[in-house]
């Protein structure tokens, strides 16, 4: 009887000892605290909502995405001849984030703005507008309820930085662990982290870790400590270089090469057969990007007709990769140190977007670069009334330019970078992460807020859940031990008596 009862205290003990480490390990109740970028692009603006948990501030893969909002219209860069529309252009958005995030949290949520290439060749081309289209989107951030903490300009390079801290990050790559599993965190190589590919409309981007990075061309090298660890990061931003100016690069080199200054039709192999395109001479030299292959020509507007001849295509865009020149011991294009390639790399945004629509990305593994080319080359070759019929619900003037974007990327990648049927596979289309699309502005927010502590943060040896489940486990075997500690000394009546 004694001996029933002591094992049902001792399982008592037990239970109430597990419902403690249970009771103990509840998550806290939710303290969030909320953050607001604003990529203003060259084409669009996109509205991105963040929160994290309060008391994690200064740990990692705690960050997530809770609301994306598309501004309608143009971006930022296309209000230059009204200026005053740029910031009101922004309303809807900033609405939509104040449903989103609790009113009592308005005031101390911030709110930022980064403007990309679009602006940077706006500032080059009309400085005033460009200060005037800043000047009237910080207005309209001002009169939000929000903390606003600045509207400007983002670099080429801070882009790049930004859109590689942001993968990373999702991906876990500079997380921030505990105990036994910190000892074998350390042993990674700085290499596993992995580089980042940004396409869009304006520039595009490429930063990634290189063992063989050297002392060159200093202005391409950023340097991070993130967690504890230093990262010596090579980066590079190619204004002009975006699909949409590359595009208006191809057709005004075509121009310019063009045999008959009178014709003013122009064919390109780049569009679909079929597809026709009107184009203003007096607008199209204006951009900074094409001003320089300016031509006097008899006749105001172009006419474009497509072709649909992806080789051809190919050919004419690699003209604008000017591989004849490197000053240093490798080179990208137009004479830029480009260090070997190493390591996986995030392609997004641009990349991304026109390889899904392409339906290159639902594959768990990155497609063969003969498969890839073969797809685009096929897409080339549809008519365009086919391919109209085919895609309804999307605008014209995205449509027709998807098979000129699909040959650009893969010349960019090929031409432009050196990636090859080997490496190809080193290269992963990313949409999302998680719940949080890939690009440059989650980094943009860690960084301004400091929630990437250059230093690791103190913490115990082991995490809270480790500590109370080691706690009941010492529980079991001590209840244990002692229950037989018991019987060894203390031996039943019945057993004692069947002895003798």
């Amino acid at each position: 009887t004694i001996l029933l009862i002591l094992g049902f205290l001792s399982t008592l003990a037990v239970i109430a000892l597990i419902a403690v480490a249970v009771t103990q390990n509840q998550p806290l109740p939710k303290n969030i605290k909320y953050g607001i970028v604003l990529d203003a692009g060259s084409s669009h603006t996109n509205l991105y909502v963040y929160e994290w948990p309060a008391e994690k501030e200064n740990d990692t893969g705690v960050v997530k995405q809770v609301e994306v909002c598309k501004v309608e219209g143009p971006g930022i860069s296309g209000y230059s001849h009204a200026t005053e529309k740029a910031g009101p252009s922004l309303a809807q958005c900033l609405q939509q984030a104040k449903e989103v995030i609790p009113s009592a949290q308005h005031k101390e949520t911030p709110v930022y703005l980064g403007a990309t290439a679009g602006m940077r060749l706006l500032r080059l081309q009309n400085e005033s507008a460009a200060d005037k289209v800043l000047s009237s989107v910080e207005n309209t951030l001002r009169s939000a309820p929000f903390n606003f903490q600045g509207a400007r300009i983002i670099t080429g390079q801070e882009e790049g930085a930004y859109g590689w801290i942001t993968i990373n990050y999702l991906l876990g790559n500079f997380k921030q662990v505990s105990g036994w599993k910190k000892l074998l965190h350390s042993l990674k190589s700085l290499s596993e982290t992995s580089g980042a590919l940004d396409l869009g409309g304006a520039s595009t981007q490429i930063t990634f870790v290189s063992k063989d990075l050297t002392s060159e061309s200093p202005e391409n090298q950023l340097y991070f400590r993130l967690y504890g660890k230093d990262y010596q990061v090579y980066t590079h931003s190619f204004l002009c270089y975006g699909k949409d100016q590359a595009l208006q690069q191809k057709l005004a080199r075509d121009l310019q090469a063009s045999t008959s200054t009178s014709n003013s039709n122009l064919s390109d192999p780049c569009f679909h057969k079929g597809y026709e395109r009107t184009i203003n001479i007096s607008d199209f030299f204006k951009n900074p990007c094409t001003s320089d292959k300016k031509k006097q020509l008899p006749f105001s507007q172009l006419y474009v007709k497509g072709e649909g001849d992806y080789q051809k295509c190919r050919e004419n865009i690699q003209k604008l990769f000017d591989k004849s020149n490197c000053p240093y011991s490798s080179c990208s294009f137009n004479g830029i140190y480009l260090p070997p390639l190493q390591g996986d790399f995030g392609a997004f945004s641009a990349f991304y977007f026109v390889m899904n629509f392409l339906n290159l990305t639902s594959e768990p593994n990155p497609l063969a670069l003969n498969k890839v080319i073969s797809t685009i080359e096929s897409f080339c070759a549809r008519p365009w009334q086919e391919v109209k019929t085919a895609y309804l619900h999307i605008k014209e003037k995205y449509l027709s330019e998807y098979c000129f974007s699909g040959a650009y990327i893969l010349s960019l990648l090929e031409n432009g970078y050196e990636f090859t049927e080997d490496n190809w596979q080193m290269i992963h289309f990313l949409g999302k992460i998680g719940s949080s699309d890939a690009g440059w502005t989650l980094g943009y927010m860690l960084n301004l807020t400091n929630m990437i502590p250059a230093e690791e943060p103190a913490g115990p040896p082991l995490s809270h859940g480790s500590y109370v489940g080691l706690m009941v486990l010492c529980s079991l075997v001590l209840v244990s031990v002692l229950l037989f500690a018991w019987l060894l000394f203390h031996k039943p009546k019945c057993l004692q008596k069947g002895i003798v």
